[in-house]
């Protein structure tokens, strides 16, 4: 697949699909009202959304072939190739603590690790790991790093390796980033984007790599979608197997976790490589999700960016009892004016506001993939 008749569009549905369904779990009318698939697992196993990370990270890595593959051919040393991994690396990173850091920006407090951070890491090592070790050393490098992560995670507290106070990550993060730079979502300081849980999130790309360069190899045949279900199944009963001693778990991405959500992942982009490239299904639902996938990024960093910006603008709604304003903002207006009141179960009005959301990105992409407006790293 040198050319752009071979390109993927598959690879952008797929991409998109994966953006969207982050805009949808990121962005309810009410955190109170959410349907189960919109969450995530309490711990161990998984729902949906626990999909969602994972495939982006895979994601990431089969695209790594388009962009090293071609500059490998050009003959590229390894310094130039390091500092444009480097770049990107740096730019992603920094993207992610401006967003977390944004509107206030207090250093002291500000959270370290997140999701761009995670990516932007996680793209690092393994595209060096590739590069440095080719596909097949780098493929089994990865199988390593999850040997490796499985006997740290038992060796860190063999009594009750696998819990949220028992995994041993969480006080290496405390001494490494400090305990005001984590995140507290679960009550406690843990993050779920902590350092060590992200030496299995690496190989999720590196995962993602080898398909992207088998399906670059093989072309557009059965054969390499035949090759990639085959490997998608196999995959997921091993990461099923291997759940039974080591849980899929997101939240400290267990190796089981990792393998299971590759093998996911692999059969899913197999399907979509039938579908779309093979069976020429490129109806409305594959354009819709195209356009997200041609501007991941910039969804990604706006859907964080608008909630925390509009905020900032306060609009008088009413007073309460005791004579107070109480403020709104453009963001949450739509919400509690128009969603808030369809009568039944408040979780419908809480989805409608997310897919008003996704159709409001939908909009900015379209329009950006009409002017052939692609922001990327």
């Amino acid at each position: 697949m040198t050319n752009e008749s071979n390109r993927l569009i598959s690879l952008d549905v797929f991409r998109g699909l994966t953006v969207v369904g982050m805009v949808l779990v990121n962005n309810p009318g009410s955190w109170a009202h959410i349907h189960w698939p919109l969450e995530h697992a309490e711990w161990n196993g998984w729902t949906p959304t626990d999909l969602i990370f994972p495939f982006f990270l895979f994601i990431v890595g089969v695209a790594i072939p388009l962009g090293l593959g071609k500059r490998v051919e050009r003959g590229d040393k390894f310094k130039a190739l390091f500092l444009k991994i480097l770049y990107r690396s740096v730019v992603i990173f920094l993207l992610g603590e401006f967003l977390a850091g944004f509107p206030y920006f207090h250093f002291s407090t500000i959270r370290i690790p997140g999701v761009l951070q995670r990516i932007a890491v996680c793209y690092f090592f393994a595209s060096v790991l590739i590069y440095y070790l080719k596909p097949r050393k780098a493929f089994y490098a990865g199988l390593v790093l999850l040997l490796i992560y499985w006997m740290l995670c038992y060796v860190g507290n063999p009594t009750d390796p696998y819990s949220l106070t028992g995994w041993f990550g969480t006080n290496i993060d405390k001494k490494i980033l400090g305990v005001s730079h984590l995140y507290r979502g679960e009550g406690v300081a843990f993050d779920p984007e902590g350092l060590m849980s992200t030496i299995s999130a690496i190989v999720e790309v590196i995962f993602g790599f080898m398909v992207g360069d088998y399906i670059q190899k093989k072309g557009k045949t059965y054969e390499m979608v035949t090759g990639l279900f085959v490997a998608g199944v196999a995959m997921l009963i091993t990461g099923f197997c291997w759940d039974m001693v080591f849980p899929i778990n997101k939240k400290i991405w267990t190796s089981s976790y990792t393998v299971y959500t590759s093998g996911l992942a692999t059969i899913t982009i197999a399907t979509m490589i039938y579908l779309i490239e093979f069976k020429n299904v490129k109806g409305g639902l594959a354009r819709f999700f195209d356009v997200f996938g041609k501007n991941a990024l910039f969804v990604f960093a706006l859907s964080a960016f608008l909630p925390k910006g509009l905020a900032l603008i306060r609009i008088p709604d009413h007073l309460n009892e005791k004579g107070e304003m109480i403020y709104t903002n453009p963001w949450n207006a739509l919400y509690q004016k128009v969603w808030i009141h369809i009568p039944g179960d408040p979780r419908i009005g809480s989805l409608l506001f997310a897919l008003s959301v996704i159709t409001f990105m939908w909009i900015i992409c379209w329009w950006l993939d009409r002017k052939k407006i692609y922001i990327k790293v």
